[in-house]
């Protein structure tokens, strides 16, 4: 993103996050010297906001849901006529996250058999679908990768879209926070690239999400609690996936409260 964000010669950006890709964002800005404004939730974790802060960027906290930050961020883009740098709507992020898929293959020396993500606006589990694709067809062979993709309870609108039922909204927040987000952008790519019979989509709840978080720091992953869901999907339902199975850790638990 921040590549083609100098090749056109942008010097202010803005941003909507629920922490990481915002402070990712802010942190590139502040290397190549240009300006950005970064919209969060009001209730994103402090040490998220303060890394956004500490990077020099503009940070504007939104109250109520993660999608209010979205909308927020959307108008000030039509009013201030300013580069939305978007890491949910922007297609410059799919190709990083593919990388993701390379890399597996590169230290594993096989393509993974079960990929395992979580879900928000969808960009990381589409990259990283689309990584498994290009691997898939270099190697002549047609869609090998059994891709699992996971929400939270509270927030699960691809989940019940896929299981042909009503996402009704948010019962309450969760510590899932990267995963707050009640309309996807990438909902309909991801939806239409799943394979039914094949590729599987859970919903974790609140009390397995604490559980699974407090085992990967005993098993020396000191992650944030969205990246936690993976882990709570394996130990329920992994022993029926085929292997060699990779799940995909998200965010450092030093981000969250």
């Amino acid at each position: 993103m921040m590549s083609e964000i100098l090749s056109r010669g942008i010097k202010q950006v803005l941003e909507d996050s629920s922490g990481n890709a915002g402070a990712s964002l802010a942190l590139y800005s502040a290397a190549f010297d240009v300006q950005s404004q970064i919209y969060i939730p009001a209730g994103t974790s402090g040490p998220k906001r303060k890394q956004i802060e500490r990077s020099g960027a503009t940070v504007c906290q939104v109250d109520g849901p993660r999608e209010n930050a979205h909308k927020a961020v959307l108008d000030a883009a039509a009013n201030k006529q300013e580069a939305y740098a978007s890491h949910a709507l922007q297609p410059f992020h799919l190709p990083g996250y593919a990388t993701i898929v390379y890399e597996s293959y590169e230290q594993l020396g096989v393509l993974p058999a079960t990929l395992v993500a979580p879900i928000g606006h969808g960009s990381l589990f589409l990259g990283s679908l689309m990584g498994a694709r290009s691997l898939e067809a270099f190697m002549g062979k047609s869609r090998t990768v059994m891709h699992v993709g996971v929400q939270p309870a509270n927030c699960a609108p691809i989940v019940k879209a896929w299981e042909g039922t009503v996402f009704e909204g948010f019962v309450e927040p969760g510590i899932a926070e990267g995963t707050q987000v009640s309309v996807p952008v990438r909902a309909k790519e991801i939806l239409e690239a799943l394979i039914p019979g094949k590729d599987l989509l859970y919903v974790i709840e609140e009390d397995a999400i604490q559980q699974a978080w407090k085992e990967l720091i005993r098993a020396g992953f000191y992650v944030e609690p969205t990246s936690a869901m993976v882990w709570a999907a394996y130990q329920r339902w992994g022993k029926d996936w085929p292997k060699p199975i990779v799940l995909i850790l998200t965010g450092s638990g030093l981000k969250f409260n």
